[in-house]
């Protein structure tokens, strides 16, 4: 059996960091057994019978959240060898706290006192020797954005796997509850034998999952129960708060002397003087906005823009080259056309796009890993609060930019169930890293010189959420109280190459793969509808299956703008993987045989508002098919599974119409007075309904009026 690792610690600790570094690339992700929050795990480099468990960031071992149940069970059930407790040297004071929870089990603790490069650069010190005498436990100072100190947590990893661990000291807290927890352990003593201390203190803050876990009797629990009331009683106070101040008070004492601050400190530290611009109330947002512009401009305009016309380049001559070779040896022209123009086509439209996308994840890792997307989620906090929505819905949506099914698995930590549904249902509106080559290609065929259209996405995405947020709360199936939104803001600091790199291609690996798997097979499939038709026979594409079948739907499309086959047929290919829209129109309107592609996709499109509304219909429609079934098992019914793909379809067919209605109307020479007449009473109608729901939030007087002053009997 391998000698098995957890890493625990708080968010923002730098833990995953610490994971990438132990592991470096040996890592897989899965999730835990029954939930579907992501875990990770790997090898430790160089001792692979080592495994190294990376444990959801958490704030103590109370089953408050999902990730705190998740920790506190494998801790406590699956007894890893060693815990290695990374805490942020730079506020030690709140990570000590899940540190002696730590310590109140029976497993060897290491504690990684991780950024202590930055308390160093204030020019602070803590006694790293004291603080291990007094914890009793190993104490390593690391640096895991720069490597620091990875070979000493090593040695002590070794050291404890080549014999058997001796603590040195528990963590005894105040004399008084020390009575309480001694009497507390002697009671379980005949029913636990590992991590008695653990149990005795859990039991004590009445932990109603523990008692059950073990099974008391009716006589012990009645013990116990004794006891939790005379420890009530001595400190006059509940157990829990009672609990939190011995904690925080031996915290108090372990620090005394170990951690010297600089007293004379006026200046404003580096993160206060950003912080007091970027999360300032009035500028905090329009930054986020110019940042935002700033990634999509140097992702998709500029660098990004030069690599795809490369690699465009590169895949036509491919294409050319190839089919010369086929020719000479005098291939079938069914099989020459469908290497060159549905694999070669087909999957080169895609790849074509992957710089920008390796681009656009490395600058969003880069801001990831300095701490500024932290404030993000904090800045939208505020924004989400304003409108009724929980602000824990942000993270899942900050994980949505690079794909939807991590985001929506991601918004089990939701406690609240109304929330939780609501997030799984509005995530897919943030536009993911697959159909970020939709909104390249769209923007550079019809709207090469506007350099806002692709970040435009993004804030169409948050602008929808909030929107369909205020229309869903204000309902009788999402009403209520929004959850508490807790999140460590964590200090800047510069990421390091490695880290960044990691992720990137993390989130870009599964883009190339899907590209050599789903989408080549997608590209052959729909080459094949693309050049026969049903008595399979050769045909002009205009005469294919593929054309017979978009032209059933395609009048779908029509008071939207892009009523044509092509484009119905590739809203359908979509939901293979939202990438195979730039597949299905690179096999459709021959991306490796004509020179004017980027002419043939504007052409689509009745003019420029349609092909904004299409980028908004394809933003806003039901996500790809595995993030559909995601969404079917995250909300455990087929009920809120078919209200999901209804909403979502309505919301997307409506925001394109509009767009494109009165896109026509006011900047393209005008629509059919019919459709300007619908538009406006459909605009005024839904205009009607936000305010008056915005309005009923605000109701102090009764849940059926929107005004202050009404005749309502309460």
């Amino acid at each position: 059996m391998s000698f098995v690792i957890a890493l625990a610690g708080n968010p923002n600790s730098g833990k995953t960091t610490l994971f990438n570094e132990l592991t470096g690339s040996t890592q897989y992700v899965g999730n835990w057994p029954g939930v579907t929050v992501e875990k990770k795990e790997g090898r430790l480099t160089k001792y692979r019978e080592i495994a190294v468990v990376d444990l959801p960031g958490i704030y103590s071992l109370s089953p408050y959240t999902p990730e705190e149940i998740i920790s506190r069970d494998f801790i406590i059930k699956q007894q890893p060898d060693i815990i290695i407790n990374i805490i942020d040297a730079t506020n030690l004071e709140r990570n000590l706290y899940l540190t002696l929870q730590l310590l109140e089990t029976d497993i060897p603790v290491v504690a990684a006192l991780n950024m202590i490069d930055v308390i160093k650069k204030r020019g602070e010190y803590i006694d790293k020797d004291k603080l291990s005498q007094n914890l009793g436990c190993p104490v390593v100072e690391t640096s895991a954005s720069k490597g620091i100190g990875i070979d000493k947590l090593t040695e002590e990893i070794l050291k404890i796997k080549a014999q058997p661990f001796i603590r040195k000291k528990y963590a005894y807290y105040d004399r008084r509850f020390e009575y309480f927890a001694s009497d507390a352990e002697k009671i379980i003593s005949g029913i636990v034998s590992n991590n008695k201390r653990w149990y005795a203190v859990k039991l004590l803050e009445n932990d109603q999952i523990v008692k059950n876990s073990i099974k008391l009797d009716e006589c012990l629990s009645a013990k116990l129960m004794q006891k939790v009331q005379a420890l009530e009683k001595q400190f006059d106070d509940d157990c829990d708060s009672i609990i939190a101040d011995v904690r925080y008070n031996y915290i108090a004492a372990v620090l005394k002397g170990i951690y010297i601050k600089k007293t004379d400190r006026k200046a404003l530290s580096v993160t206060e003087k950003i912080d007091r611009i970027a999360t300032n109330k009035w500028l905090a947002l329009p930054i986020f906005f110019i940042v935002l512009w700033a990634v999509y401009y140097i992702s998709v305009q500029t660098v990004g823009s030069f690599t795809v016309n490369a690699l465009d380049g590169f895949f036509k001559n491919f294409a050319a080259a190839a089919g010369s070779l086929l020719n000479k040896i005098n291939t079938a022209n069914w099989l020459k056309g469908l290497i060159c123009e549905g694999i070669i086509g087909g999957v080169g439209a895609v790849l074509v796009f992957v710089p920008q996308l390796v681009i656009l994840f490395l600058l969003l890792s880069f801001l990831e890993d300095s701490g500024y997307m932290s404030r993000i989620a904090f800045i939208m906090d505020r924004v989400f609060r304003h409108f009724g929505l929980s602000g824990k819905s942000f993270i899942p949506m900050l994980i949505g930019t690079g794909c939807s099914v991590p985001a929506i698995t991601g918004a089990r930590t939701i406690e609240n169930k109304k929330d939780r549904r609501m997030t799984i249902i509005l995530t897919p509106f943030i536009p993911c890293g697959a159909k970020l080559p939709i909104f390249a290609l769209i923007g550079g065929a019809v709207f090469p010189d506007y350099s806002l259209v692709a970040p435009s996405m993004y804030f169409m995405g948050i602008f929808t959420v909030i929107i369909c947020g205020i229309m869903l709360k204000n309902t009788r199936m999402f009403k209520g109280e929004d959850a508490p939104f807790v999140m460590e803001l964590p200090e800047y600091r510069m990421p390091s190459a490695k880290g960044i790199f990691i992720h990137m291609w993390e989130r870009s690996k599964d883009f190339i793969i899907k590209a050599g798997t789903v989408i080549f097979a997608a590209s052959c499939i729909i080459w094949v509808l693309v050049k026969f038709n049903w008595s399979f026979e050769m045909v002009q594409t205009k005469h294919s299956m593929l054309a017979s079948i978009g032209k059933i739907i395609a009048p779908l499309f029509l008071p939207l703008g892009f009523g044509n086959w092509q484009c119905a047929v590739a809203t359908l290919t979509g939901y293979a993987a939202k990438e195979n829209i730039v597949a299905t129109l690179g096999i459709v309107l021959g991306h490796q045989k004509e020179a004017d592609f980027a002419a043939k996709v504007a052409a689509l499109f009745d003019n420029p508002a349609a092909a904004y509304g299409f980028m908004v219909f394809v933003l806003l429609a039901p996500p790809c098919f595995a993030a559909i079934s995601v969404m079917k098992r995250e909300l455990g019914s087929l009920k809120w599974f078919t209200f999901a793909i209804t909403f979502q379809l309505v919301i997307s067919y409506t925001a394109a119409f509009f767009i494109y209605q009165i896109g026509s109307l006011f900047f393209y020479g005008g629509t059919a007075m019919s459709s300007v007449i619908l538009t406006l009473l459909l605009a005024l109608v839904f205009i009607y309904i936000i305010i008056y729901m915005f309005k009923n939030k605000n109701c102090k007087n009764c849940a059926k009026c929107a005004y202050k002053k009404c005749t309502h009997k309460s």
